[in-house]
């Protein structure tokens, strides 16, 4: 009934169970950029790569499913995941770096706007003292 159960099997299922976790957390904790449909896309690709890990006849049962012939090409499929799951990390990864260069550079107009201001009521505050002394 039980199969032996192999070291990618454990690796796949803890990389999984992390990055299931880390979504969760982030969620909750309002983390920029996330959302109900990252999070749901999360769960359902990380939960089917641990469902495939733990139950490797599973892709068979899915290239039935959708048609494929042989079990070759369910792992195709599955490396075709993978890729997608890369690319959504990077692109959450560039959200992060864009909203924190936006930040960067609002904080920092504001405090080059902030010197001009006071730049501005120095030279005002001056040319009115010297209207004063004339």
């Amino acid at each position: 009934m039980f199969e032996k159960i192999h070291l990618y099997q454990v690796v796949v299922v803890c990389i999984s169970s992390v990055m299931i976790f880390q979504g969760i957390k982030e969620f909750i904790n309002r983390e920029s950029g996330q959302t109900w449909l990252k999070l749901f896309v999360r769960l359902i690709v990380w939960g089917g790569m641990m469902l495939v890990a733990l139950y490797p006849d599973f892709t068979i049962l899915v290239s039935r499913l959708l048609g494929i012939q042989d079990n070759f090409n369910a792992v195709v499929l599955t490396g075709f995941i993978m890729v997608f799951l890369i690319i959504f990390k990077l692109l959450s990864a560039i959200e992060k770096i864009e909203q924190n260069v936006s930040e960067i550079t609002r904080k920092e107009s504001l405090r080059e706007a902030s010197s001009r201001i006071a730049t501005a009521s120095k030279s005002l505050s001056q040319r009115k003292a010297q209207s004063e002394d004339e």
